[in-house]
């Protein structure tokens, strides 16, 4: 940071090196589709070199950067007005061709697991997970990635949301009941077809 603000353009080639993969993983996380959380990485470094001069320092830069991402995709999905309930039709082209599941974000052949019956389980239950993930609030999908996924502390994540620790902690705990019953709806589902 004190090198951008001497003005040194290298300083911004090492910002970005080292926070692209990470904003993009939590960008995809929350959109589900690379195309527009490759859009969202881009956005949210714009918002952070707009808002350079108003990071002051009392909380971590990776904190602070993750906050303007976290709330580029929320305002994103919040203003394409998102349905919590995304429709199974929708996201079926997940298993279809290799294109199609690309830009939803799941990729099958990165799944890199023991050969037989144990891969093809743990292909299908990532995959069942992405698809409740998506169902999700937008604000339970976000505490539950920057915790689960990106492992923050309870203080960071608060931070990073603009709340209060006690409220990370009991929107992490409904996001996480939420989550298991959008799970439980699709092995229901996916048992019933297949009978």
């Amino acid at each position: 940071m004190a090198s951008i603000r001497a003005g040194e353009q290298a300083a911004w080639g090492v910002l970005i090196s080292r926070y692209q993969d990470r904003l993009f993983t939590i960008c995809l996380r929350m959109v589900h589709n690379r195309e527009l959380a490759a859009d969202l990485t881009q956005d949210a470094f714009v918002k952070v070199i707009q808002g350079l001069d108003k990071y002051d320092g009392r909380s971590k830069l990776s904190t602070w950067i993750i906050r303007v991402t976290m709330n580029v995709c929320l305002s994103k999905i919040r203003s394409e007005k998102l349905r919590r309930h995304a429709s199974l039709e929708g996201m079926g082209g997940a298993f279809g061709s290799r294109g199609e599941g690309e830009a939803r974000g799941f990729d099958p052949e990165q799944v890199r697991e023991p050969g037989g019956f144990s891969s093809v389980q743990h292909a299908e239950d990532r995959h069942r997970v992405l698809l409740a993930l998506q169902r999700l609030d937008p604000d339970h999908r976000a505490v539950l990635i920057l915790r689960d996924a990106r492992d923050l502390e309870y203080e960071q994540i608060a931070e990073v949301l603009g709340v209060a620790v006690g409220t990370v902690k009991s929107r992490l705990f409904r996001a996480r009941e939420a989550l298991r019953d959008e799970v439980e709806k699709l092995s229901e589902g996916r048992t019933t077809a297949g009978d």
